[in-house]
């Protein structure tokens, strides 16, 4: 496994200094050559962790490098708007989640994940653009975690179907106020949502009656 490593770095490091000099020598004007190096540089980064079987050092500094990244593309490239901050939460959540391990899959950790994110994303939205409330769009997909954790547990999935058809009919309600109010176009997926939870009662009524 050191040999693969061994080339794979020296490999890396080649190839990214080759995608330097032809960027500064070809386009200087255009700094592209971040892109191909940021890819390349999980070669060796992967191998590394997968010889040690040490996924939660790999998955923090994966974390680090891909923030890196980002926040020197959005530096670059758009200085007077930091774009970096959307991406920096869920990406520092993989490799917390990664040490929690087995209690990643507990409720209240999903509950606590939840409103961690849907607080932070909130946050953002209210100091960047307050006009339009965006939060409702991760907030309705993290809500998905701590539920479809509960349900699991239980073996309630009947019980999924209606609580998610609720939920879905609500986002869309939601949306539909606050971004089209003039056009009264949500009732066309909640009507297509029932049939998810009428088609779950039927078969389950129908399998007790067998």
């Amino acid at each position: 496994m050191k040999n693969y490593i061994g080339f794979a770095t020296a490999g890396c490091i080649m190839t990214m200094v080759f995608f330097m000099l032809v960027n500064f020598i070809t386009t200087p004007s255009s700094i592209w050559f971040i892109y191909p190096c940021f890819l390349i540089l999980f070669w060796p980064i992967s191998l590394y962790f997968i010889g040690k079987r040490s996924m939660k050092q790999f998955s923090v500094l994966s974390s680090i490098v891909l923030l890196a990244f980002l926040l020197t593309e959005n530096l670059i490239h758009m200085p007077d708007y930091l774009w970096f901050f959307y991406a920096l939460f869920p990406i520092i959540s993989w490799p917390i989640l990664i040490h929690l391990g087995k209690k990643a899959r507990t409720l209240p950790i999903a509950l606590l994940g939840s409103f961690i994110t849907i607080a932070y994303y909130a946050f953002i939205n209210f100091i960047v653009s307050p006009n339009y409330p965006w939060v409702i769009y991760p907030a309705f997909a993290i809500i998905w975690w701590p539920l479809s954790i509960y349900h699991a547990k239980r073996q309630s999935f009947v019980s999924f179907s209606f609580t998610a058809s609720i939920l879905i009919s609500i986002f869309f309600i939601i949306v539909n106020i606050i971004s089209s109010p003039e056009t009264i176009w949500a009732v066309y997926p909640i009507f297509a949502v029932i049939w998810w939870p009428l088609s779950m009662y039927f078969y389950s009524y129908k399998k007790k009656q067998i």
